[in-house]
């Protein structure tokens, strides 16, 4: 099973850069993060004639996530437990599969932050103490499952180009990476980095400035396995390609193989 997650940033204008990646690189399911788009609006034609059904949780102009499965799909949460008052569209859940090789899935667009400190960074770490409290229930169902997305937490220092540019930034200071940890400490897996241990990659490049030019990017784009899952991994990549191309989102698939 190849699982993926994109932030497309905003899939209706970038739908024919979707569609080619889909068609080159075969993901079984495909996260997506920033679709920018209500349910009603959603290009849904371009994935169902691939054989994909599909799980939207759409918002008008902002935020949103899919799920895209061409294996049998069960959709499941459209939002994270613990805030009722909370409508902005970040989360979506599904069962892939059925049996004991099934795997829940997670397509997760976590708040930005900044300004930070600020009414956004107190928003943003509220939401990661939320999905903490939805990732200690999952664990102990002992399920297998992934939770992939824009964690917009840059994990170390090694996964951003410039460490002292960025250490006052939401998505680099120390409550953010703190709260991270913590995911991972429940006993999580970073499939990128448990396949990569020592190589410097990134998943966004800011559209300013040259960044993907001059490779200033920082890794915030993350699949993160539960211990079943886990042992199931086979292999995790950055595909790099598609941020080079033509109408490119600034962030860039990554990916992870579970073994069945």
């Amino acid at each position: 099973m190849k699982i993926a997650t994109w932030n497309v940033n905003s899939l209706r204008a970038r739908i024919e850069r979707v569609v080619e990646w889909i068609d080159e690189a075969g993901p079984d399911v495909l996260l997506m993060q920033e679709i920018k788009t209500v349910a009603e609006t959603f290009p849904r034609d371009a994935f169902e004639s691939r054989g994909y059904a599909l799980h939207v949780v759409g918002q008008k102009s902002y935020n949103g996530v899919a799920i895209a499965s061409r294996l049998p799909m069960t959709p499941g949460l459209s939002t994270l437990p613990g805030d009722t008052d909370d409508l902005q569209a970040r989360y979506a859940e599904a069962v892939i599969g059925d049996g004991p090789s099934a795997v829940r899935v997670a397509a997760i667009y976590l708040p930005n932050g900044n300004p930070a400190p600020g009414e956004k960074f107190d928003y943003k770490l509220a939401w990661l103490a939320r999905l903490d409290g939805h990732v200690r229930h999952l664990m102990a169902g002992e399920e297998t499952f992934v939770l992939g997305g824009d964690y917009n937490v840059i994990p170390e220092s090694r996964d951003v180009h410039d460490p002292a540019a960025w250490q006052n930034d939401a998505l680099f200071r120390p409550e953010s990476r703190a709260a991270l940890r913590t995911l991972l400490h429940h006993g999580l897996t970073d499939a990128y980095r448990a396949v990569h241990p020592d190589t410097i990659a990134y998943s966004y490049w800011d559209y300013q400035g040259g960044a993907w030019q001059k490779d200033n990017g920082i890794r915030i784009d993350h699949l993160l396995l539960s211990p079943a899952a886990a042992d199931r991994l086979d292999g995790a990549d950055i595909d790099r390609a598609p941020r080079g191309r033509e109408k490119a989102s600034d962030h860039t698939p990554v990916w992870c193989t579970l073994s069945d």
